[in-house]
């Protein structure tokens, strides 16, 4: 049983008593960590949000029955502890923000007693996940989660701090909108009122931003929750966070600069990272051509090469075949591991199947110069040799190539690279390499829709100059669109938007969208759009993954309080559940029966 607080007032957080405090009374309370009973003295370490203190129970300072009470104390017990601040008798822990001092009781309150928990609640857990998520309010207790989840808040006070004085202003757009079925899938929330009607959970606020504009708001952001349910990958969730931004009178360049001014700002304050300014920028075809993604990680190099021209005409059928489809060649030189036994280079070959390709086609440059290859056999010496310096190769290096259509080949070798760069240790994770990636194509070809879709979403505005390729080569319009890439993460992406009519409804057309259905999905926008629109632009950051990189935390689940698992369910709460039946009644529902 516990005890009450019965007017008692905390002092002090755990690690908010220092040795400027040696001699003062204070009042602490927390969680117990562990105790030490050393027969005539009781050390206990306190945790709380803030870190440990040590608290010492002497039987002379506490008396006999405090000195009993104390002896009782197990893991996560919640105490309250009054006593004063002396120098540490024994050793100074220097592993400790504490460690030079401790508290000796002088009275104790058991607040609150605790059952052993299922694992330690301690720092870096070995704990399989699937147990800390079921227990997540006690996974929550350990320190490098909460030293993530205060660095997270800390986080979110700087954006908003920097952004009202650059004039934005935050304002709530609604979670219960209209289905608006382009992109991922959307989560429905039944309507009683409205039998058989849906609200929609928002995949992002775009269009409401938008209206926003049109409503003369001039700069606006939110932190806003949004909502997908596609099927989950390491790093997505079904509902995140974004950092959501838009603002009036401006092109690229102005939703640019001040997002360079507020990353510089937020990776100075919250962890000490100086980034500087103007940060680089690539267009999307560069970034392809050179690492294979739209989302390059520059921290190392192994760039891709296109050896396609080199290897036309050659005697492997491979290579050949590829140019004849109208694809490439390219390659990838690992610096140093030309002796890679076979084995390693066939789980490689694996690798790149996972990725789409047929196979995977390999070089060593042996010390003294010969080739060791997978084709050497369709290829005279001289070709082989040409390929090798067109390569830059040296002797001891590794080459990779793979052919076949464009956008597999940069899918393989991009993964390929990513993959040799972690295994070589070529990623260093204290450095911050920011990139702009711009200039994207405006829409790309769905094999399975048949048709264009957007790349971004239909309210991407094309670059003018590209415009009157619209009909005739509509793969080639490209977009004013920028994606803001950090260490091979997508951080946030952006556009400019469309503000005339005529621009969005030849777009809507392109995108296979009769005048009809794009009234019908987005007819309040277009609306709106008759009632003078300002030019607009804005730009959305996964709030997640920015400050999982900013922790250095292996996945998004680690800087979020109550995270899903895979199957996007909640392994703690049990969400999602059935509901009563009478419940479904009310909203007009009924179930199909489960296959």
């Amino acid at each position: 049983m516990g005890e009450s607080m019965q007017g008692l007032h905390r002092s002090h957080r755990c690690t908010e008593v220092s040795n400027q405090n040696i001699g003062e009374a204070v009042t602490v309370m927390g969680w117990v960590q562990k105790r030490r009973n050393l027969g005539s003295l009781i050390f206990v370490d306190l945790r709380d949000r803030s870190g440990i203190l040590q608290i010492v129970f002497d039987e002379d300072i506490i008396g006999a029955e405090g000195f009993a009470k104390a002896g009782t104390l197990r893991s996560e017990y919640v105490i309250a502890v009054t006593g004063t601040v002396n120098k540490r008798s024994a050793a100074v822990n220097e592993h400790l923000k504490t460690g030079d001092i401790e508290v000796a009781a002088k009275s104790l309150r058991i607040l609150s007693e605790s059952e052993t928990p299922p694992f330690p609640i301690e720092e870096n857990s070995q704990t399989k996940d699937e147990l800390r998520l079921k227990y997540r309010y006690l996974d929550l207790r350990r320190p490098d989660l909460q030293r993530n989840l205060m660095m997270r808040s800390k986080v979110a006070s700087l954006i908003r701090n920097f952004m009202e004085k650059e004039g934005f202003l935050e304002i709530e757009t609604p979670m219960m909108q209209k289905s608006t079925p382009e992109g991922a899938r959307d989560y429905l929330i039944p309507s009683r009122m409205h039998p058989g009607k849906f609200y929609a959970l928002p995949q992002s606020p775009q269009l409401f931003k938008q209206l926003l504009m049109c409503s003369g708001y001039d700069r606006y952001i939110q932190i806003s929750r949004c909502f997908r349910d596609e099927d989950l990958r390491a790093d997505r969730q079904p509902e995140f966070t974004q950092i959501d931004m838009e603002l009036s009178f401006v092109d690229a360049e102005d939703v640019m600069d001040v997002n360079e001014r507020l990353l510089q700002y937020v990776f100075q304050e919250a962890i000490g990272v100086k980034i500087s300014l103007p940060l680089p920028r690539m267009p999307w075809q560069e970034a392809m051509d050179r690492y294979g993604t739209d989302k390059p990680d520059t921290r190392f190099g192994m760039e891709l090469t296109d050896v396609s021209e080199t290897v036309a005409g050659c005697g492997f059928g491979v290579f050949t075949g590829a140019l004849e489809s109208g694809g490439s060649v390219r390659g990838i030189n690992v610096k140093g591991q030309g002796k890679m036994p076979r084995k390693k280079i066939d789980k490689l070959v694996e690798f790149a199947k996972g990725y789409g390709a047929k196979g995977l086609a390999y070089l060593c440059v042996n010390d003294d110069g010969t080739y060791k290859s997978s084709f050497a056999k369709f290829m005279e010496e001289a070709q082989l040799q040409a390929l090798a310096e067109k390569m830059q190769a040296e002797p001891g290096d590794l080459l990779l190539f793979a052919a076949g259509q464009n956008k597999m080949v940069w899918n393989v070798l991009g993964a390929l690279r990513l993959e040799m760069g972690k295994e070589l240790g070529l990623m260093d994770e204290n450095q911050y390499n920011f990139l702009w990636v711009t200039e994207f194509p405006l829409l790309e070809w769905s094999d399975e829709e048949q048709r264009y879709m957007a790349m971004h979403h239909p309210f991407t505005m094309p670059m003018e100059e590209d415009w009157d390729k619209i009909d005739s080569a509509p793969g080639e319009v490209r977009a004013k669109a920028y994606d803001i890439v950090l260490n091979g993460t997508e951080l946030g992406g952006g556009s400019v938007r469309i503000h005339r009519n005529d621009i969005q409804e030849k777009m809507f057309e392109v995108l296979g969208f009769t005048k009809e259905k794009a009234w019908e999905n987005f007819g309040f926008l277009l609306n709106a759009f008759q009632y003078g629109v300002p030019p607009h632009a804005g730009l959305a950051y996964g709030f997640d993954r920015m400050v999982m990189h900013m922790v250095h935390a292996d996945s998004i689940r680690d800087v979020i309080a109550f995270p899903k698992v895979k199957d996007a369910s909640d392994l703690m709460s049990e969400a999602p559940e059935s509901v009563d039946k009478v419940q479904l009644e009310e909203l007009g529902l009924m179930l199909a029966d489960p296959q």
